[in-house]
């Protein structure tokens, strides 16, 4: 499933490999993958124009563009759900994502992009909850949690009565973590996912902030979101890898949560 570390390795495919390529054609058949009122005709302005930036912002892909005569385009959003990939000429950004579908059958292709030089960018989403938005409303999306400071990540919790993992999962508020990366992080730090976000004592808004930060960086290394400590033991029967005792399964957030009654308090 593909959270801000997947979507930081779309980015850096899109900067390698669909940046200053003319486009010659869009595919935009599927009128439910585009969002906020988006229509496929009106995707026709980025004809004969070029990507030029490829940004990120949690688990959002932001490609800028530059129109044919040579102005300013819109920037292009794209949202992958939970398993959506990027591909460009056939090369995917990530080459396996846990819990999808990984082939290349042509019918998952829900939004594309054809280059003049015959190649092409396009979104394969085999589940179908992604998304493609025009000028998206960056300001809707919280503080990216690669870039959030001690200081600001307090301010995104202190007030809520959510579960602590429900709350880092609101991209309103924290933007990136998705249900693997909170498990891991809630894990290493020793904090339950069930407990009010506003409980945290400064001493555990430390240690949240310092293990947050420290795994972001570990599992891109290792390559992505799957990679956790924890994530081989996220099964029926799991043990916790610190402490070797059983694991426990929650609904938090509406998501399923394993994590450790013995050490996360």
């Amino acid at each position: 499933m593909p959270e801000m570390l997947e979507v930081e390795a779309y980015r850096r495919l899109a900067e390698q490999a669909a940046l200053g390529r003319t486009i010659s054609s869009i595919n935009a058949s599927d009128a439910w993958y585009l969002k906020r009122g988006l229509q496929a005709f009106r995707l026709d302005v980025l004809l004969g124009g070029q990507f030029v930036a490829a940004r990120r912002r949690g688990k959002l892909l932001l490609l800028s563009t530059q129109l044919d005569g040579g102005e300013e385009g819109p920037v292009l959003g794209l949202r992958f759900g939970m398993s959506g990939r990027l591909v460009v000429d056939g090369t995917p950004g990530v080459e396996e994502l846990w819990y999808s579908y990984n082939g290349s059958q042509p019918k998952y292709e829900r939004f594309g992009v054809g280059f003049e030089d015959g190649g092409r960018l396009s979104v394969r989403d085999p589940r179908r909850l992604g998304g493609v938005e025009m000028s998206p409303a960056e300001e809707r999306i919280g503080l990216d949690a690669a870039e959030i400071t001690l200081g600001q990540l307090a301010q995104a919790l202190s007030t809520s009565k959510a579960p602590l993992k429900a709350r880092l999962m609101d991209q309103a508020h924290v933007a990136g973590i998705g249900n693997l990366l909170a498990d891991e992080v809630l894990w290493r730090a020793g904090l339950s996912p069930l407990r009010p976000a506003g409980s945290l004592t400064p001493a555990d808004l430390r240690r949240l902030h310092r293990h947050l930060r420290r795994a972001l960086v570990e599992m891109a290394e290792r390559g992505g979101s799957h990679t956790g400590d924890l994530m081989p033991e996220r099964a029926p029967g799991g043990m916790c890898p610190r402490d070797g005792r059983p694991l426990r399964r929650d609904k938090v957030g509406g998501r399923t949560t394993w994590w450790c009654p013995a050490h996360q308090r």
